[in-house]
């Protein structure tokens, strides 16, 4: 059976709730990735949420605010969601899907090894099975 471990990026750079967007923007640029895990200054792997290259426009940027002084903690809302390392894909795409979501965190032993992208999927999934998961995520109405 294949895993979140087996098709999952490995290793992630965090940044903590009070560090600013402009850094955030910054190390995403440098790491060529859309989405950066946000930690809790006290438990640095701690996972608080997840903020994308798009929640910085959305809801920093778009609304007049300063990328330099606006932090991870004004924007991050909600539990973010994860997958256990072991589990398999089709709960990979489950949870995914049913949370409308493109980027799913992978935990083992209570610590995050790697992260899912849609890029991850595109490359280890038959195609019917990707068509299927952009059905579900990109739908005007999700089933």
């Amino acid at each position: 059976m294949t895993t979140a471990k087996d098709i999952m990026h490995p290793g992630a750079h965090w940044i903590t709730k009070s560090d600013t967007l402009l850094h955030a923007a910054q190390l995403m640029r440098q790491l060529n990735v859309g989405a950066l895990p946000v930690g809790d200054e006290t438990h640095s792997e701690r996972l608080c949420g997840i903020i994308t290259d798009r929640d910085i426009v959305v809801k920093c940027v778009s609304e007049g605010l300063s990328p330099a002084e606006c932090t991870a903690s004004d924007i991050i809302e909600g539990t973010p969601r994860w997958i256990d390392a072991d589990a398999g894909v089709d709960d990979v795409l489950r949870e995914m899907e049913s949370h409308r979501i493109r980027r799913l965190p992978v935990i083992e032993n209570k610590r995050m090894v790697g992260m899912i992208s849609e890029a991850d999927l595109a490359r280890h999934l038959p195609e019917h099975q990707l068509a299927e998961f952009a059905e579900h995520i990109y739908a005007a109405n999700p089933v």
